[in-house]
C-alpha cells in the first residue's frame, strides 16, 4: 500500500511524497514514469522492447530518453546501432545511479536522508536533472549548456554555449535579459529550440549566414500525413529534432544514418536560467 507521509530537507528544492516522486515547488519533476523507463532500458537492452515493457509507443519512448539526453551533463542511455528498432541500448553509469537512487528513496522513504549517508551523490545527480526538466516539457529541443562567449552590443547581446559533444549553440538575445538572467561566461542556462525553425541540409560544408550549424547523424525518421520528425543524433547521445515537410524528406532522399548539417539562426534560440 502507498505511503502518504511527506519528508522534506529544508536546504533542498526537491520534495519527496508518498508516490514515489521528486516535486519542485508544486509540480512534479522527475516521476516515476521516467524511473520505469529507465529500469526496463536496462532490463530488456532494447527501446522498442523498452516501450512494451513500459505500456508506451516507441517513439513515446525515444521522446523521453532524448529529453532526459538532452538536459543531462552526460547522458544516460546511449543508444547502439541496429537499424529501427536498433538493439544493444544501455543506461550509463549516471543512468544506473539515477535508478538506484530513485529507488533508495522508495526504499527508506521515512529515513532516507540519514540511512543514505555517503550516497547522497544519487539524490544530488536527480536534483540537478530535476531543474533542468522542470524548465518547459512541451518543447523537445532544450539544451543545458555552459556559456563560454558573451558578446554585448547596444541592444542585442550573442551568448555561445558549448553544449557538449564538441557542438555549441549561439543565441541573440536583449541586454536586458542577459541581465534578468544573470548570464556571464561560466554560467549555466538552457538553449530552446524550436523544432520548425531547423533548416536540413546534405551539404555539410555549405556557407550560409546562419549563425548555427550543428552536424549530425540521422537517428529515426517519424513521417507523418504532411511532415516528418527527423531526429539527429548531434553526439554523446545528445539529440536534435527537426519538423520537415514530406516533400522535402522526398527531395533530399533523407534516410537513417545520413550526415546531415542543421541549421538555424541565432534569434531562434531561446535562453532559460538552468536554475
Amino acid at each position: 500500500m502507498a505511503k502518504t507521509a511527506l519528508i522534506e530537507k529544508p536546504d533542498r528544492s526537491g520534495q519527496l511524497t508518498g508516490s514515489v516522486f521528486l516535486k519542485t515547488g508544486q509540480s512534479s519533476a522527475f516521476a516515476s514514469n521516467q524511473i520505469d523507463l529507465l529500469r526496463a532500458v536496462q532490463k530488456c537492452g532494447s527501446i522498442s522492447k523498452a516501450a512494451k515493457e513500459v505500456g508506451i509507443s516507441y517513439k513515446t519512448a525515444w521522446d523521453r530518453i532524448d529529453a532526459m539526453n538532452n538536459l543531462s551533463t552526460t547522458p544516460l542511455v546511449l543508444r547502439a546501432s541496429g537499424g529501427a528498432k536498433g538493439g544493444g541500448t544501455q543506461l550509463t553509469e549516471l543512468g544506473e545511479r539515477i535508478i538506484a537512487g530513485f529507488q533508495a528513496l522508495m526504499d527508506e522513504h521515512a529515513t532516507f536522508l540519514a540511512r543514505l549517508g555517503d550516497q547522497l551523490h544519487n539524490i544530488d545527480d536527480i536534483a540537478n536533472f530535476v531543474r533542468s526538466e522542470q524548465a518547459l516539457t512541451s518543447a523537445r529541443n532544450q539544451f543545458r549548456g555552459t556559456v563560454i562567449e558573451l558578446t554585448p552590443g547596444a541592444v542585442n547581446s550573442e551568448v555561445i554555449l558549448d553544449i557538449g559533444a564538441d557542438q555549441h549553440l549561439v543565441a541573440m538575445i536583449s541586454c536586458d535579459s542577459v541581465t534578468t538572467l544573470g548570464l556571464a561566461v561560466g554560467k549555466e542556462s538552457i538553449a530552446i529550440v524550436s523544432e520548425s525553425s531547423i533548416i536540413l541540409s546534405r551539404e555539410t560544408a555549405m556557407a550560409t549566414s546562419a549563425r548555427n550549424r550543428l552536424l549530425g547523424t540521422v537517428a529515426r525518421i517519424a513521417p507523418g500525413a504532411v511532415n516528418s520528425d527527423i531526429a539527429l543524433d548531434i553526439g554523446q547521445s545528445k539529440t536534435l529534432n527537426a519538423v520537415i515537410t514530406n516533400t522535402s524528406l522526398s527531395d533530399l532522399m533523407i534516410t537513417e544514418g545520413d550526415a546531415l548539417l542543421a541549421l538555424f539562426k541565432a534569434p531562434s534560440v531561446i535562453l532559460m536560467k538552468a536554475d
